[in-house]
C-alpha cells in the first residue's frame, strides 16, 4: 500500500501450522488491521510459544529470551513478516527482538507483548466526554509497564482505517509501529518499549478511503520549534514552588481584590540585540521586575499554546497542551509562571476554543473526516479567519476542550483563561449571511451546542478551581456572560467591556471642542457597568491594523497627546471594573504594535515617555491602597455621579466608596483649559487630599492643582452636603480622598 510494500514479492509465501492466518497479515501489510497485537507479538499455539514481528527491510530476526540461546525467525512472508517457535510463550519482559538490516542490528523490546494502558473506565469517560484529566491517558505518556520503561501513546481517530505510529525512534516508518483500536472508542493505542521524553513523533492515519495522511498529537504537551510541526514526548521535572502564592489568592477573591492586568506578547515584548526572542526563563525575570516595578497585580500572555504561524499572535492554535517551543520547553514555562508567583503575580493566558487553523498536519479532518469540527461549512467554518469551528456538540470534542482548560490550570498552575471570541461562538449567523448559517433546532441563530459547552467549561473549572479567573471576551449584549450558570448565566467570572472601550476611545479621541457634543460616550457605560462583572481593556487589538498606538490616537500637539493619555489611565483605573494595559501603553509607544520587533524601549530616555510610566505605576499603587475603587466593584451603592451633565466644559466627576463608605471622588476636566474655582460637592467636610493628580511634573505636566490639600466646607453642592472650591488642571484627572 505504501513505501513499495509487496504482500507478492519474490519470495513464496512460508505457512506451517503455527503461523499466522494471511488474511490477517495481509491487512496488516496494507496499514488496516485495527488489532496488531492479536497478530504480533508472543502467543500460545498448540501447546508452544510464537513470536511474531513485521519488519519489513529486515535480512533476519531472532528473539533473544533470558536464559536461552537466539531462535531465528522464519520470514513467512516476503513482505518482512518473521515468526519464530519458542518452548513456551514468554512473558513481556523476558524477551527481546534483535533485528538485522543490512548493516545495522538493534535489540529491543517487543511493542506487541503488552496490555492496553487504557482501561474500559478510561474509554467509558472518553466516550461521555467526562474525562477531567483526558490528558494523563492520551497524547504520549513516559511510563513502566511490567518492568519495562517506555511510552503510552493514544489517539482519537474514529474513522480510520489504521494508525500508526511515526517517529525519529523508527526512521519516520509507520510500518514498525501500527496501533490497536480499543473497541467501538474510536481510540487507538500502543506501548513501545524504550521511548522517553525527547522522542519526536507523529501519527500515519489510513483513512476510510484508503489516503495516508500524517497528524501532529492533538494531546502532545510539547512540539517541535515552527516551522517544524511534529510533537514531542515530554516528562516534566519541574516542581512548583507556590504554594504561598496559591494559599494566598484562596483569601482574596478576585471580584473584590484590585486586579490590574499587563498583557504581553512574549515575542515582542524583549528580545536579544540579535533579535532573538528571549527564552521563558529569561522572560520571567525581567517581565517580573518590569511589572513588579509598576504594580500590576497579573500579566496576560496573549496565546502561548503551540501555533504554526508567529503572525496569528498564537491566536491560530494546532497544539492546545503545548505551551510554545519557541521560548523553549514546558518545564521552561512552568519556571515563568512560577517565578512570576514568586514575585506576587498571577498570570492568564488567552485560551482560544473558538476556532482552529487549517494546517493539514494539525486537526483539520484529523482522522480523514470532520472530526474536530463540522462537516458542514456552514457550521463548521470561520470565514473571518480561514479557520474550523470545533463542533462542540460531539462529546469527545467538548471533553478535549474542557480537559485542556484543566489542564492549563492545574499542571501549568496559570491563575485564569482570558476566552477569545466568545460572540463567534455563541452566535451561528456570525459574521455570515443570509444562507451562508444553519439555525438551530428551534430556528434561531443562538449556537446552543456552544453555550452548554461554555456552562460546562465554567462549572468544571470553578468546580476544581475555585479561584480561578475565568474571563469572556465577549462583544455583543449577550445577556448573564458572568452570571452563574445555576441562575442561567455562562457562568465567566468576568467580561471584557468591549463598549467602554469603543465609547471611552471614541471619545478621547475626539479633538477637545468637539466632545462636548459626545459626553454620552464617558456616561453612558454607567448604565449597564453593575450588568456583568466587568474588566475594562485597552489591549492589543486598539493598537494595530491602521488604528494606531493609543498615544497617537490622542488629539492636539505632543503635550496634549500626552496629557490626554494620562487623564484616560487615571480615568480608567478609577471607573468600576477591573483594568487592562496592553504592553508599550505604560510608557507611550509612537508606532503601532508589531510582533515582528521588540517594544521601542528607547523611547524611556524621554522624559514624557519616563513620566506617563511612572503614573501607571502610581495608578496601580494607589489604586492598590484604595479600597474604594475595587472593594466594592460589584455594587452599584459603591459608586455615584458627582457631576455627571457638565458637557460645556468636559467635566466629569465620581464617587467610589468601599464597604464601609470611605469614599474617593475622582474628578476629570478633559478640555485644555485649567478649571479654577470650580465648586465641587463632596460628601463630608474637612481636609482632603490630592490622591493623584495626572498633571503632576513628574508625569510630565504642568504642575497645576491644589498644592495636594483640599479644605472641604459644609456647603451642600451637587446634592452632596459639603463643597469645595478647587483647581481642575487641563486635560487631567484628580483623584480626592479625605485625609482622615
Amino acid at each position: 500500500m505504501t513505501r513499495n510494500e509487496d504482500p507478492n514479492a519474490s519470495d513464496a509465501t512460508v505457512t506451517h501450522d503455527w503461523t499466522a492466518d494471511r488474511s490477517e497479515v495481509a491487512a496488516l501489510l496494507r496499514g488496516e488491521h485495527r488489532e496488531p497485537h492479536r497478530l504480533l507479538g508472543a502467543h500460545d499455539v498448540a501447546g508452544q510459544g510464537v513470536v511474531r514481528t513485521y519488519r519489513p527491510d529486515a535480512t533476519g530476526v531472532e528473539v533473544l529470551v533470558a536464559g536461552a540461546p537466539p531462535v531465528t525467525a522464519e520470514r513467512t512472508d516476503p513482505a518482512g513478516f518473521f515468526e519464530a517457535r519458542l518452548p513456551s510463550r514468554p512473558a513481556p519482559a523476558a524477551y527481546r527482538v534483535r533485528v538485522t538490516y543490512t548493516d545495522e542490528r538493534y535489540e529491543l523490546h517487543d511493542a506487541y507483548a503488552f496490555w492496553p494502558t487504557l482501561g474500559e473506565i478510561d474509554l467509558h469517560l472518553v466516550g461521555e466526554g467526562r474525562h477531567e484529566q483526558l490528558w494523563r491517558r492520551m497524547g504520549s505518556s513516559v511510563m513502566e509497564v511490567e518492568g519495562v520503561s517506555g511510552t503510552a501513546f493514544a489517539v482519537w481517530a474514529p474513522n480510520a482505517s489504521g494508525v500508526r505510529v511515526v517517529a525519529d525512534f523508527n526512521s519516520w516508518d509507520g510500518r514498525l509501529h501500527p496501533m490497536r483500536a480499543l473497541g467501538a472508542s474510536g481510540v487507538w493505542e500502543l506501548f513501545i518499549p524504550d521511548v522517553g521524553s525527547g522522542a519526536r513523533y507523529k501519527y500515519e492515519i489510513v483513512t476510510a478511503d484508503g489516503r495516508l495522511v500524517t497528524r501532529a498529537d492533538p494531546f502532545a504537551s510539547w512540539a517541535e520549534v515552527p516551522p517544524g510541526n511534529a510533537s514531542r514526548v515530554f516528562t516534566s521535572r519541574y516542581v512548583f514552588t507556590d504554594d504561598d502564592w496559591r494559599a494566598r489568592q484562596a483569601r482574596r477573591p478576585a471580584l473584590t481584590s484590585p486586579v490590574s492586568i499587563y498583557e504581553v506578547h512574549l515575542g515582542s515584548w524583549r528580545k536579544h540585540e540579535d533579535t532573538r526572542p528571549l527564552g521563558y526563563r529569561e522572560i520571567a525575570h525581567q517581565l517580573a521586575d518590569h511589572v513588579s516595578e509598576l504594580g500590576f497585580t497579573h500579566v496576560e500572555l496573549l496565546p502561548v499554546a503551540e501555533h504554526p504561524f508567529g503572525g496569528s499572535w498564537g491566536y491560530q492554535v494546532s497544539g492546545y497542551y503545548a505551551p510554545t517551543s519557541r521560548f523553549g520547553d514546558p518545564d521552561d514555562f512552568r519556571y515563568l509562571v512560577d517565578h512570576l508567583h514568586q514575585r506576587g503575580i498571577g498570570v492568564i493566558v488567552d485560551w482560544v476554543p473558538a476556532h482552529f487553523p487549517k494546517d493539514e498536519f494539525a486537526l483539520a479532518g484529523f482522522d480523514g473526516t470532520a472530526l474536530y469540527e463540522h462537516a458542514d461549512p456552514r457550521r463548521g467554518e470561520q470565514p473571518d479567519w480561514g479557520t474550523l469551528v470545533f463542533n462542540y456538540g460531539r462529546n469527545e470534542v467538548r471533553n478535549f476542550l474542557v480537559a485542556n482548560a484543566l489542564y492549563w490550570l492545574s499542571e501549568l498552575h496559570v491563575d485564569g483563561l482570558r476566552v477569545d471570541a466568545v460572540a463567534s461562538m455563541l452566535y451561528l449567523d456570525y459574521s455570515r449571511k443570509a444562507g451562508e448559517w444553519l439555525p438551530n433546532e428551534h430556528g434561531g441563530r443562538e449556537n446552543l451546542e456552544a453555550v452548554a459547552f461554555l456552562q460546562e467549561l465554567n462549572t468544571l473549572v470553578y468546580g476544581r478551581c475555585p479561584n480561578a479567573l475565568m474571563v469572556a471576551e465577549e462583544s455583543t449584549a449577550w445577556p448573564g456572560v458572568s452570571r452563574p450558570v445555576h441562575l442561567g448565566g455562562l457562568g465567566f467570572g468576568f467580561k471584557w467591556n468591549m463598549g467602554w472601550m469603543h465609547d471611552t476611545l471614541s471619545y478621547f479621541q475626539r479633538d477637545a471642542v468637539y466632545r462636548r457634543y459626545h459626553h454620552h460616550e464617558l456616561t453612558f457605560g454607567l448604565m449597564y457597568a453593575w450588568s456583568e462583572h466587568f474588566m475594562l481593556p485597552l489591549s492589543h487589538d486598539e493598537v494595530v491594523h491602521g488604528k494606531r498606538s493609543l498615544l497617537d490616537k490622542m488629539p492636539g500637539d505632543r503635550w496634549q497627546k500626552f496629557a490626554n493619555l494620562r487623564a484616560l489611565y487615571a480615568w480608567m483605573w478609577a471607573h468600576p471594573g477591573k483594568q487592562l494595559l496592553f504592553m508599550g501603553g505604560e510608557f507611550g509607544q509612537w508606532r503601532e504594535w508589531s510582533e515582528q520587533r521588540e517594544l521601542d524601549w528607547h523611547l524611556l530616555e524621554e522624559a514624557n515617555h519616563a513620566g506617563l510610566m511612572r503614573l501607571v505605576g502610581d495608578l496601580n499603587r494607589t489604586y492598590g491602597d484604595q479600597p474604594p475603587l475595587w472593594a466594592n466593584d460589584d455594587d452599584p451603592e459603591s459608586f455615584a455621579w458627582i457631576d455627571a451633565n457638565n458637557a460645556d466644559a468636559n467635566f466629569l466627576a465620581f464617587l467610589r466608596r468601599d464597604g464601609d463608605g470611605r469614599p474617593l471622588a475622582c474628578l476629570a476636566n478633559l478640555s485644555p483649559v485649567p478649571l479654577t474655582d470650580l465648586r465641587v460637592g463632596l460628601p463630608g467636610a474637612g481636609a482632603w487630599r490630592e490622591v493623584l493628580n495626572t498633571d503632576a511634573a513628574v508625569y510630565g505636566g504642568g504642575n497645576v492643582g491644589n498644592l495636594g490639600r483640599i479644605d472641604v466646607q459644609p456647603t451642600a453642592w451637587h446634592g452632596q452636603p459639603a463643597s469645595a472650591l478647587l483647581t481642575v488642571p487641563p486635560l487631567a484627572t484628580l483623584w480626592l480622598a479625605p485625609e482622615s
